[in-house]
C-alpha cells in the first residue's frame, strides 16, 4: 500500500514500529479527550469501558476503524457483540430492533457478564388512566426544561419527566424486583391513581433551601439507573391543577463522589416522611382527604418511629392536627423549608400513599390498614369513648343525641330554632355547634351524637368521629350538588359504617328565591351556571345561598332516622 511505501522509504522497520505506538496512543487520548469534555452529557463512564475501548481498538481498515463494544446488560440480559464500522455507535438489548446508516450486523451471543446495565432508556413513556374532576396539569421541568401537558376529564397526563433534555420515565411498582434483586440504590418511584410518592434507602441527604433531595449512590448504581433525577410535589391530589399549583416541588437526584455532595449537620436514626400542607390544606374537608388519610396510610406502619418533614407548612394548620401528627410520629415535626442544615437520612419517604380513588378513603386490596381502622386510630387518639350509637329499645327512656351542625356565612341554616323545636318533639336531645380549628373539641362532641346533620359542606368531614351505626343526614342545597354531595360525604359515610339519609331542598328553600327572579337562569337551569365551570357554580350556589328548611317536609327525614336506630 502507499502509506507502507511511505514509511519504508523514510523510516526504519524499528523506527515504524515506534511510530505505531505514538499513534495509538494519541488515538487513545483523542478518546479519553472526548469523554472528558462530553461526559457531563454522557454520565460517568466505568473504567472497564476504557480498558474495553482500548483492547479493541484497531486499525482495521483503510477508511476507518471498527470498534467491538461489549456491554454488561441486566441479569436477565444476553451480551451481543455488535461490530461497527460506521461512525455511529449501536447499543440495544436483545428485544430492540438496531439500524443505522441502513447497515445490519450481529454476531453471536456471548455470555452474561455483569448485573449493572449501562444502557439508558431515552425515549420511555408510563402511561396510566386517573380519575380527576378537573383538567390536569402534567408539567416536569428538570435542568431547566419543561414539559407541559394539560388533558381534560378523566384521562391522565403520562408521567413523562426531562432529565438533561431526555425523556425518561419514572420508575413503576413494575422496577421494584430489578431494583431490590440488583441491590441498586436507585429510588423507587410509584405513580398511583391521586398521588406519586418516591421510596429510597441508603446515604439520603436533605437541602431544605434548594428543596433537593440527594441520594449518594455509586458511579455504577447511577450509570445503570433508568432516572437520575426526579420531580416530585408531595400533595395527594395529583390531576387537580389548582391545587397541585399551590404546592411546592421537589427535586430528588441520584449523585455520586465527583458530584456537588452537601455534608450532613444533622443524622437522624429513624426513617423521614417528607408531605407538603399546601395544595387545599386550609379546607377542612381537603386537610383530611389530602393529607390526614394518606398519611395514616405512610406513616402507621413505623408505630411512631418516623421523622415528619412538612414542606409549605404552616403554624396554624400544624396547631389544628397536633393530635394526630403526635400519635403517628414520637419526633416534633420538622419545618424543612429553607433550612440551612442538612438532614440526613438512611430511609425516605417523599409524598404520601393515597391508596384509593375515593375521598377519604382507604383501598384495603392495596394496603394493610381500611379506612375503619383510620377511625379506630382517631378514637384511640383523641380519647372519644363512644364506639357504637344508640340502639333505641321499646319502652326505653334513653333519647338520641342529634347534632346540628351550623355554618355562618353561606349554606346556614336560617331556621335553626324550627329544626330543634320538631327534633325535640320526636324525642331528640339536640346540640347545635359549629366546628372550629379545636379539632380536638369537636371531636368529643360529634363522638357523643347519635344522628348528625348539616349541608353539605367541610364540616361534614367530622363524620370521621362519629361512633359506629351512627346515621348521617346530608342536607344538599339547591342547583346541582347532588354528585359531590355523593363523592365527598354519602360513599365514605358508608364506608364508614355509617347509616346516611340525605335530604334535597327544593327552590322555595333555598335564600336564592331572595336574590333573582323567578324566571332567572340561576333558578329555572342550574344546568346552565354549572356548564359554565366550578368557579361560576360555586361562586352563585355555594357561596350565596342560604337555607330555610321546610319543618313540615323535613319531619319524614328525622323520623327515618329514629327508624335506623331501631335496626
Amino acid at each position: 500500500m502507499m502509506y507502507e511505501t511511505v514509511l519504508a522509504r523514510s523510516f526504519s522497520k524499528h523506527e515504524q514500529k515506534r511510530l505505531g505506538y505514538w499513534a495509538m496512543l494519541a488515538c487513545l487520548f483523542i478518546v479519553l479527550s472526548f469523554f472528558t469534555i462530553f461526559k457531563p452529557y454522557l454520565g460517568p463512564l466505568p473504567v472497564y469501558l476504557f480498558s474495553l475501548l482500548y483492547a479493541e481498538f484497531a486499525l482495521s481498515t483503510p477508511t476507518g476503524f471498527a470498534v467491538n463494544l461489549r456491554l454488561s446488560m441486566g441479569e436477565d440480559d444476553k451480551l451481543h457483540l455488535y461490530n461497527d464500522t460506521t461512525s455511529s455507535w449501536l447499543i440495544a438489548r436483545e428485544d430492540s430492533s438496531l439500524i443505522a446508516n441502513d447497515t445490519r450486523s450481529s454476531q453471536e451471543e456471548a455470555e452474561i457478564m455483569s448485573k449493572t446495565s449501562i444502557v439508558k432508556d431515552t425515549d420511555r413513556t408510563h402511561e396510566g388512566a386517573e380519575v380527576s374532576e378537573s383538567i390536569m396539569n402534567s408539567s416536569s421541568i428538570v435542568n431547566g426544561t419543561s414539559k407541559s401537558q394539560e388533558v381534560p376529564g378523566e384521562i391522565a397526563s403520562n408521567n413523562n419527566f426531562m432529565v438533561n433534555n431526555t425523556n425518561i420515565s419514572l420508575p413503576t411498582a413494575a422496577d421494584a424486583d430489578a431494583v431490590t434483586k440488583n441491590n441498586k440504590m436507585e429510588p423507587l418511584c410509584t405513580i398511583m391513581g391521586r398521588s406519586d410518592f418516591c421510596e429510597m434507602k441508603g446515604d439520603i441527604r436533605i437541602d431544605g433551601n434548594s428543596f433537593t433531595v440527594f441520594i449518594v449512590s455509586s458511579e455504577t448504581d447511577i450509570l445503570a439507573a433508568k432516572n437520575t433525577s426526579w420531580r416530585i410535589r408531595p400533595y395527594a391530589r395529583k390531576g387537580d391543577q389548582t391545587a397541585m399549583g399551590a404546592v411546592r416541588e421537589w427535586t430528588l437526584k441520584l449523585v455520586a463522589g465527583g458530584s456537588y455532595i452537601p455534608q450532613c449537620n444533622l443524622n437522624h436514626s429513624v426513617p423521614g416522611i417528607l408531605f407538603s400542607a399546601g395544595g387545599y390544606s386550609g379546607n377542612h374537608f381537603h386537610a383530611f382527604t389530602d393529607i390526614i388519610v394518606p398519611l395514616f396510610s405512610t406513616a402507621r406502619p413505623y408505630n411512631g418511629e418516623v421523622q415528619f418533614l412538612i414542606t409549605n407548612g404552616w403554624s396554624g394548620w400544624i396547631a389544628k392536627f397536633k393530635t394526630i401528627l403526635k400519635a403517628l410520629s414520637s419526633y416534633q415535626i420538622m419545618n424543612i423549608d429553607n433550612r440551612q442544615d442538612i438532614n440526613c437520612f438512611g430511609s425516605m419517604t417523599v409524598g404520601l400513599k393515597r391508596q384509593s380513588y375515593k375521598e377519604l378513603g382507604i383501598d384495603p386490596s392495596k394496603s394493610p390498614y381500611s379506612i375503619k381502622d383510620f377511625r379506630q386510630f382517631l378514637r384511640s387518639s383523641y380519647s372519644l369513648k363512644k364506639t357504637r350509637a344508640i340502639k333505641i329499645r321499646d319502652g326505653t327512656k334513653r333519647r338520641p343525641r342529634l347534632l346540628i351542625i351550623s355554618r355562618k356565612r353561606s349554606r346556614a341554616f336560617t331556621n335553626v330554632g324550627d329544626i330543634v323545636t320538631l327534633a325535640k318533639n320526636l324525642g331528640y336531645r339536640v346540640v347545635v355547634a359549629e366546628p372550629d380549628a379545636d379539632v380536638s373539641g369537636f371531636s368529643q362532641i360529634i363522638n357523643s351524637c347519635d344522628v348528625v346533620m348539616g349541608v353539605h359542606g367541610a364540616g361534614l368531614t367530622n363524620i370521621v368521629f362519629l361512633p359506629e351505626n351512627a346515621v348521617l343526614i346530608q342536607v344538599i342545597p339547591f342547583g346541582g350538588a347532588e354528585w359531590l354531595s355523593r363523592t365527598f360525604f354519602e360513599e365514605p359515610a358508608k364506608d364508614m359504617n355509617i347509616r346516611y339519609l340525605d335530604y334535597k331542598i327544593r327552590v322555595e328553600e333555598s335564600t336564592l328565591l331572595q336574590q333573582y327572579p323567578a324566571d332567572h337562569v340561576v333558578l329555572r337551569d342550574p344546568s346552565v351556571i354549572g356548564k359554565q365551570g366550578w368557579l361560576a357554580f360555586q361562586s352563585i350556589y355555594f357561596k350565596k345561598q342560604n337555607v330555610t328548611i321546610d319543618v313540615n317536609r323535613f319531619r319524614p327525614t328525622l323520623v327515618k332516622a329514629l327508624e335506623l336506630l331501631h335496626q
